[in-house]
């Protein structure tokens, strides 16, 4: 049985940054959901899908890390998979400079994601 840590231990210096590049990640696929919505029967709804289900498992992600949760490990290797499907379905629209910012900021969480998936927390 997995002991859960007190929140009175201090995250890692790696988690912190897990848990920024998740709200960085959060906030940046909010602002691109408003601005495909904007944009009308341009945006293509498996775009949209990916970026919800981006930004939904970012903040699941950083409150799971920041509450110590067991589960935080192997949320963050669904939020890697979440953020690299998000950045793919960006770079379809290559033209669009808020797509490109939402790709990069996928990006950058998935790979904090994945390495705290392989630490053990």
């Amino acid at each position: 049985m997995t002991q859960q840590p007190t929140t009175a231990t201090p995250m890692s210096k790696e988690m912190q940054d897990c848990v920024q590049a998740c709200m960085s990640c959060h906030s940046t696929c909010e602002e691109t959901m408003s601005s495909c919505m904007q944009m009308g029967g341009q945006a293509q709804m498996q775009v949209m899908r990916a970026v919800m289900d981006c930004a939904e498992m970012t903040r699941m992600c950083a409150d799971m890390m920041m509450r110590r949760s067991p589960l935080a490990a192997e949320m963050c290797a669904m939020c890697a998979r979440a953020c690299d499907m998000c950045a793919e379905a960006c770079m379809s629209m290559p033209d669009d400079a808020q797509m490109m910012r939402c790709a990069e900021a996928c990006r950058a969480c998935a790979e904090m994601c994945r390495k705290m998936s392989a630490a053990t927390m």
